[in-house]
């Protein structure tokens, strides 16, 4: 097989030689802007599904359940397997169990298929994340969390269109109209398929090539690493814990508080995710700059004093506060990842498996958990409630101090 055209692709042989190669950076993140464009949109068309499958929040947290927990059970092990034997062209295949999926949901007859639909989507995802955030990594020329930062603001755009998308084509027209963007998966095919083989030419002139000195590598003792991971597990859970109850339920909040109709709650939804998305693409270069350690402590501890705020809010100050809460806490996920990454060098299926995956699973169990919180008691008691989760974020002063570990480890 020929490999100009994946050459072509990143307009260089070796992304590490000639710097961050935006062209990949670029296929990559537009793939991950559909591939959670169109995940999005099982969370956007919630009160349809709710509607017409007369389904109880409890219900409505198992649809989202399914979805991550699929995702978050699969994607450690596909990124453990891929760091041992690379599928470059798993990439366009994982968008086939998405698109599937997707299809599924337009015609499910009742509660068990739209389970099934959720749960193809959510394979779609295992497969996706670790070696699109590989391929992100070798495609980075150096600058790791500018490059995590580029791939993950794909797919938090693409989530913030969902909602846009859902009440501007899916809400006039029904649930029929989501098969619509099955289109949107086969770019994605497409797309994919190229990076695939620049991903595969890449490897390929690595192969019989001496690794990579590690030049600078912590000399953190196995015990201190396993502590570290751990500790960013939690800022995981308080992180994601928090979004569930955003994604899965702030449409039915805006409607029960403020009674606002299903096309401005989803509106509102959009705004905050576009802010999501702003927020990640900060995150990794500033932790490329001033350490990833201060990105994360100010990333989740500070968005504590918004999301204690929001509960008692007006609708007008609760668009602003959403803003600001997606502006703050979305910038934590990138430098967590490359921190996680930094802590078990040659590991990146490994750990972007782990960290996606537990990410989408406190997503599925947040999502139920809060779905039956809120059938017992009410869907504003849920924001109270979840307002003091980014307080975890004071177990950052445990995280050791991997940059200057790298630097003493160097000299």
């Amino acid at each position: 097989m020929s490999s100009q055209p994946a050459t072509s692709l990143s307009g260089a042989s070796s992304p590490a030689a000639q710097g961050a190669a935006f062209r990949v950076l670029s296929a990559i993140s537009f793939s991950h802007l559909l591939n959670d464009m169109i995940q999005s949109l099982i969370l956007a068309i919630y009160p349809l599904l709710k509607s017409g499958f007369n389904l109880s929040f409890g219900q409505v947290g198992l649809i989202t359940l399914t979805y991550q927990i699929t995702a978050s059970l699969l994607q450690p092990v596909v990124g453990l397997y891929t760091d041992k034997h690379p599928k470059p062209y798993s990439l366009p295949v994982g968008m086939g169990f998405t698109l599937v999926g997707l299809l599924l949901l337009a015609v499910a007859p009742n509660f068990g298929m739209l389970l099934v639909a959720a749960a193809l989507v959510g394979m779609g995802s295992s497969v996706f994340h670790p070696e699109s955030s590989r391929v992100a990594r070798m495609a980075s020329g150096g600058r790791h969390g500018m490059a995590q930062s580029f791939f993950q603001v794909g797919g938090n755009v693409g989530s913030s269109l969902g909602p846009l998308l859902a009440a501007l084509i899916i809400v006039p027209n029904g649930r029929g109209s989501v098969a619509w963007f099955s289109v949107a998966a086969l770019v994605a095919i497409f797309v994919l398929y190229h990076v695939s083989r620049w991903y595969a030419v890449q490897r390929a002139a690595s192969k019989g090539k001496p690794a990579a000195r590690r030049g600078g590598a912590h000399q953190l003792s196995q015990g201190k690493v396993l502590f570290a991971i751990g500790i960013l597990l939690v800022l995981i859970f308080s992180k994601y814990f928090y979004l569930a109850s955003i994604s899965s339920y702030f449409t039915f909040y805006l409607i029960s508080k403020f009674h606002v109709s299903v096309q401005s709650a989803q509106v509102h939804l959009f705004v905050f995710l576009f802010a999501v998305a702003a927020g990640t693409m900060i995150g990794g270069p500033l932790g490329d700059k001033i350490g990833r350690k201060y990105v994360i402590w100010g990333s989740i501890l500070g968005a504590a004093p918004f999301t204690l705020m929001l509960p008692y809010a007006s609708l007008f100050w609760t668009g602003i506060l959403t803003v600001l809460i997606g502006l703050i806490l979305a910038s934590a996920f990138s430098a967590i990842l490359v921190y996680a990454q930094e802590l078990m060098p040659g590991k990146v299926g490994t750990v972007s498996g782990l960290f996606f995956g537990f990410a989408f699973g406190m997503g599925g169990v947040g999502a139920a958990v809060l779905g039956q919180l809120a059938d017992s008691t009410s869907i504003d008691f849920v924001y109270h409630v979840c307002a003091f989760l980014p307080l975890l974020g004071i177990v950052t002063i445990l995280l050791p101090d991997v940059e200057g570990h790298k630097k003493t480890a160097a000299a």
